[in-house]
């Protein structure tokens, strides 16, 4: 794997007393191995898995061609001989599930419901309620204009082809997903194995739910923030707890972390702080790639490995993240930085976040040189309202405060401040991310 030192030549800007945005992605990217381990999964059970291979439509979907409505199924060359109006003969019917066993003629028809097999001799549906029928309902008659020739018939294969890719090898599978293997009669897959990721919290002024609070101590909210991401990405937990900040418990606690998972999470002790020991501990047993970024907020993060044996190249490492203290700070380095290397290691394709432009309803102070990613209230302006039409609006939340964990619940959006960029006027467009199958 790539050492620090030779990867940071490679990326632009690097300085991991405060690295860019883009460029710690970059290196976290890099440093993402994926899990190799595949598991067979029933379908039931793959729901958010990861798919470890291709998937091959064994089968045409549909298997045959097929009414796309309830109608009458005939032979569309009749329609260039009529004029104005095509009359045919009913000869029988069509369910689906139920084929009309026959060949159709010329000026003859089948009645067909939705999903029914489309007769021999046919390609062309006319709609029912597009047809006059005889008293006896033995004949029908439209106009020719009515419909065109081939209408109303999804053909064999329209949806997937026999020997062609269903599904890709690295997507994350959807509700859909299920739907559309049990469309091809595949019960079971590979999947690869779900990624391991130990956490915990640090700092002695941290207490766990159901002790009761002293002077100067708090809550520990970040390991139930921690947790409730990991398990929007379906992964695999272990909370460690809340580590005190003594060398000796730390260093048990990043070993023991290392020993047992594919990735580490921390929160807090990152900082320079006197009592911030991981960081020191890391350049020990560890290897550090940055400690800093240019980032508001969650500007203190460290990325890195540990090993499990003591000191680099004994046992195997995992990728390490220290994060922020402030609870903010952990969700936004979370979101920005520590995702997309969870799912990279998961095996997954990951797809950029969607970003969209909104005007902002307000100024916004921000300072060059930092990448800042603001908490936001986004709506959408009623057709008509001040000639907006429909358009994004975006509004700060308020106080954007690293440790106002309030905000986020608040907001329902990220406005995303680039690096380069500078103080906000009232009505200017910035980006912003909608927390919307994010969060």
């Amino acid at each position: 794997m790539t050492t620090h030192n030779e990867f940071s030549r490679c990326v632009a800007q690097y300085d991991p007393h405060a690295l860019p945005v883009p460029a710690a992605q970059a290196i976290t990217r890099e440093w993402a191995t994926p899990v190799t381990a595949v598991e067979r999964v029933a379908l039931r059970d793959a729901l958010d898995r990861v798919l470890a291979a291709d998937i091959v439509s064994p089968i045409d979907v549909p298997s045959h061609d097929n009414s796309a409505m309830d109608g009458y199924a005939f032979n569309g060359a009749a329609l260039a001989a009529a004029a104005p109006a095509v009359e045919l003969t009913v000869v029988g019917k069509a369910l689906a599930g139920h084929p009309f066993p026959g060949r159709v003629e010329g000026a003859q028809c089948v009645r067909v419901m939705t999903g029914a097999c489309i007769p021999q001799g046919c390609d062309t549906v006319v709609p029912q309620e597009l047809v006059e029928r005889s008293a006896d309902s033995a004949s029908i008659r439209f106009l020719a204009d009515a419909v065109r020739a081939g209408a109303n018939r999804r053909l064999a294969g329209e949806d997937l082809a026999r020997g062609h890719a269903a599904l890709r090898a690295g997507r994350v599978l959807r509700a859909s997903d299920l739907g559309l293997l049990a469309s091809l009669g595949i019960g079971e897959i590979n999947v690869r194995r779900r990624l391991r990721v130990a956490f915990f919290s640090t700092g002695d002024e941290l207490r766990s739910l159901g002790e009761p609070l002293d002077a100067g101590s708090v809550y520990d909210s970040n390991r139930y923030t921690l947790f409730a991401m990991l398990r929007r990405l379906n992964v695999d937990t272990l909370d460690l707890g809340v580590i005190r900040d003594e060398p000796a418990a730390l260093e048990a606690a990043l070993r023991s972390a290392a020993a047992s998972a594919d990735v580490v999470l921390t929160s807090g002790g990152v900082s320079v702080g006197e009592a911030d020991f991981t960081r020191q501990m890391l350049q020990t047993f560890g290897d550090v790639a940055f400690w800093s970024l240019a980032m508001r907020p969650g500007r203190p993060l460290a990325f890195g490995r540990v090993w499990s044996g003591g000191r680099p190249g004994l046992g195997l490492p995992a990728l390490f993240f220290g994060l922020p203290g402030n609870p903010v700070a952990v969700m936004v380095t979370f979101y920005q930085i520590v995702r997309e290397v969870l799912l990279l290691m998961s095996g997954a394709t990951p797809q950029p976040l969607p970003v969209i432009q909104a005007a902002s309803q307000c100024p916004i102070r921000k300072r060059p040189g930092r990448t800042e990613f603001q908490r936001g209230i986004a709506t959408q302006a009623a057709n008509g309202a001040n000639g907006a039409n429909g358009q994004w609006q975006v509004t700060p939340t308020g106080s954007q405060s690293s440790g106002v964990l309030s905000s986020m619940s608040e907001a329902n959006c990220f406005i995303v401040l680039g690096h380069d960029e500078g103080d906000i006027a009232e009505g200017e467009r910035v980006s912003i991310m909608l927390f919307h199958g994010l969060i």
